[in-house]
């Protein structure tokens, strides 16, 4: 097997794990932290929430880091600092120092999860980014599926405690040597593309830099709209579902989360890779809303979550894809991570209320309004994209023209 294949194996195994630790044991634990500390339900998502803001507030600085430092250096560095951090959450003596340890939890995690594996895939490879993205989430797809039953088990077993020091163990033990790894072979790529011309190996863009403004805000909102949905619900799938009335069978019905992820995405690389990103992303806007509304009508009917969680799945599968591919295609490489690190900014504080928005929505007017009222939130990003999809042939129609200009 290549290098190339190797770093994206090897990041894929690190993204299971790290999403696994960061965002998809924490809905499990919910309950167990809960009681120790006192909090209700919304208050345990109101941590959630200040962890997501805090996140968002330093991805502008991390993303130009990114570009300045290589996202496989700050990858390698983050690692250590989250197993650092979770370690801290699962030693906290009392609720503040646990609310303390989880925002750094969240800071850090903006150092090694998808942006920052986006960044270093392009850093490594332009040209190739967008089908290396693809690879990466759908080996990541998995995360969700190995880590609910995973962390049940544990939690059962061991308690919420035991568990976050076993999680802190596997990044320092597996993610912080890998990256260590990928950061050897990155320095190893920029010395051997000294010998090459500058920019050879730059991803252009479709658009022309005067309309790179407009797309930006299109393309952002577009996508908080669709985070502030998923967010609320990805955090909290398995109580979700438990308070809609399914019981035991949420947890399996849950677990298809993951699967309908990989699929999509598999699909997606088959039958995809020729349409334009912008057409994924809107399909991916549509899903989320209709998978809330189907769970919010048919609940406590199995086969109406089941149908809505693969919804919600194949909704979060392409949308892990189109905020790495629908940049690199409108904008190329060129200040990528950057882009990336602002565009999540907007997603993350955008998004830090929807956990406790949703909790608080549905502690007081019951989980099936707050499906409907978070759905009709993700739809209105539609509205951006397709505002989006009506300029573009104009904007890329100037590009083109530029380039002939320049060509001449």
């Amino acid at each position: 097997m290549s290098r190339p294949a190797w770093t994206v194996w090897l990041l894929g195994l690190t993204q299971i794990i790290g999403f696994g630790a960061v965002y998809y044991c924490f809905a499990i634990l919910s309950k167990n932290i809960s009681a120790e500390f006192g909090w209700s339900h919304a208050q345990f998502f109101g941590c959630i929430s200040l962890g997501l803001a805090a996140g968002g507030l330093v991805t502008p600085f991390i993303g130009k880091a990114f570009d300045l430092f290589g996202a496989a250096r700050l990858m390698a560095f983050g690692s250590v600092l989250l197993s650092l951090s979770l370690l801290a959450t699962a030693l906290a003596p009392e609720s503040i120092s646990f609310a303390v340890a989880f925002v750094i939890v969240n800071i850090v995690s903006t150092l090694v999860l998808y942006d920052a594996a986006f960044t270093s895939l392009v850093q490594l490879s332009p040209v190739d980014g967008s089908r290396r993205i693809t690879y990466l989430t759908l080996i990541a797809g998995f995360a969700s599926s190995l880590f609910w039953p995973l962390t049940t088990s544990l939690n059962n077993s061991l308690g919420w405690r035991e568990t976050l020091m076993i999680y802190a163990a596997v990044n320092l033990l597996v993610c912080a040597p890998v990256h260590y790894l990928l950061l050897r072979w990155s320095k190893e790529v920029r010395e051997s593309s000294k010998i090459v011309a500058a920019n050879s190996n730059e991803k252009i863009g479709s658009l022309a830099p005067k309309h790179f403004g407009k797309a930006m805000l299109l393309m952002t909102s577009g996508f908080v709209m669709g985070s502030v949905a998923l967010s609320a619900v990805l955090v909290q799938m398995v109580p979700l579902l438990q308070s809609l009335g399914y019981g035991a069978s949420a947890l399996w019905v849950a677990t298809l989360f993951g699967p309908a992820q990989v699929v999509v995405r598999f699909t997606n690389l088959v039958l995809g890779s020729k349409r334009h990103p912008l057409t994924v992303t809107m399909l991916a806007t549509v899903l989320m809303p209709l998978g809330l509304f189907v769970v919010a009508g048919t609940a406590p009917m199995v086969i109406g979550a089941i149908a809505a969680v693969i919804f919600i799945g194949m909704s979060s599968g392409l949308k892990s894809i189109v905020q790495g591919t629908l940049p690199l295609a409108l904008f190329g490489s060129q200040g990528y991570g950057a882009r990336l690190g602002l565009m999540a900014s907007f997603r993350y504080v955008a998004a830090a209320l929807a956990p406790f928005g949703f909790a608080y929505v549905s502690d007081t007017s019951g989980p099936a309004m707050a499906c409907l009222v978070f759905g009709v939130i993700g739809a209105m990003g539609l509205a951006s994209f397709v505002w989006l999809g009506l300029l573009l042939p104009a904007m890329q129609s100037d590009q083109a023209i530029q380039r002939g200009t320049d060509a001449r």
